[in-house]
């Protein structure tokens, strides 16, 4: 896991451009608010799906990284199995993390 996706997403979600939750995060991607969506690897098969699906037909570049322990610290929450970024900047951003691991 890399320090640097974990200090952008808390920085992301400082900024308020962090959606998170299941119903949360359909709903940014439907409103076509959401520019990445992140799945934790420990979700379930039917979260995973439903996200992959969505993201494909929206166009939302989706990632699966992290547990849900992982990912919810990141933001500040205990757990969290998705969240969308709202930010292109900070989407982007931690897109190029990510391919950097």
């Amino acid at each position: 896991m890399n320090r640097k996706v974990l200090q952008m997403l808390g920085l992301a979600k400082k900024a308020g451009k962090i959606k998170s939750g299941e119903f949360s995060t359909e709903r940014a991607v439907k409103e076509r608010k959401a520019f990445l969506v992140m799945v934790a690897e420990d979700a379930s098969e039917n979260t995973k799906k439903k996200f992959r699906n969505m993201c494909a037909y929206y166009q939302v570049p989706c990632m699966l990284l992290m547990t849900k322990e992982q990912l919810g610290h990141a933001i500040g929450k205990e757990f969290c199995a998705s969240l969308a970024c709202t930010e292109e900047h900070f989407a982007n951003a931690l897109q190029k993390l990510e391919q950097i691991i």
